[in-house]
């Protein structure tokens, strides 16, 4: 196997080992926690509200694909990428201040939101291949975060609360909410020009 092959593997082994492995802890101190006392199906329905678990196992499952020798088109790689990035951004400049984690909860945390974003978007600017990254494309990466507003307000309406704070519209208001949407879809579109750009850059 050549070099360059087995680095990639290899990236894409530990990557996947790091987003499963937080993933599961994260999930086990959710249902053995005070998450847990509405019981596991709320649990694990409030589990799956959250974008980090969804881009972290994207991930996850995109990078199992790659370490098993399969490849990623150019679309769906940088897809997840830009949705692990705009987990990590969000986390950082709106909610890290929010609480202070501490102990397995304080390692999962930068497990979910710094660690695998970094090894993710390392590997996909210097390891996968380039220059077929199309911008027009923005049309149907946006559909992402759409389906994923809807999952969950479908979330919130089930258990009462929103996954996120600045998504929770009764408590804030409607006019806040609706800025906030349009915020993280600016997210979105800045994010993925920037990734169009870093794939011409690396084609040349």
């Amino acid at each position: 196997m050549p070099a360059d092959r087995s680095l990639l593997r290899g990236w894409a082994a530990l990557t996947a080992l790091v987003a499963a492995a937080s993933l599961l802890l994260q999930y086990l101190l959710l249902v053995n926690g005070p998450g847990g006392s509405a019981g596991i199906a709320a649990a694990t329905l409030g589990f799956f509200g959250y974008f980090t678990i969804l881009s972290n196992l994207a991930v996850c499952v995109g990078c199992l694909c790659l370490a098993a020798g399969r490849a990623l088109r150019a679309t769906p790689a940088a897809v997840l990428a830009l949705c692990i990035g705009v987990t990590s951004l969000v986390y950082a400049v709106a909610l890290q201040g929010l609480w202070q984690p501490t102990g397995l909860q304080w390692w999962v945390d930068m497990g979910l939101h710094y660690a695998v974003p970094l090894l993710y978007l390392g590997g996909w600017l210097l390891l996968l291949p380039h220059g077929h990254l199309r911008w027009r494309a923005l049309g149907r990466v946006l559909l992402v975060p759409v389906a994923y507003l809807g999952w969950a307000m479908a979330v919130a309406a089930l258990l009462g609360q929103a996954p996120y704070p600045f998504l929770d519209w009764q408590r804030i208001g409607a006019a806040a909410f609706v800025l906030n949407v349009l915020r993280v879809a600016g997210v979105f579109v800045l994010g993925w020009s920037l990734l169009w750009a870093l794939d011409r850059w690396r084609r040349r």
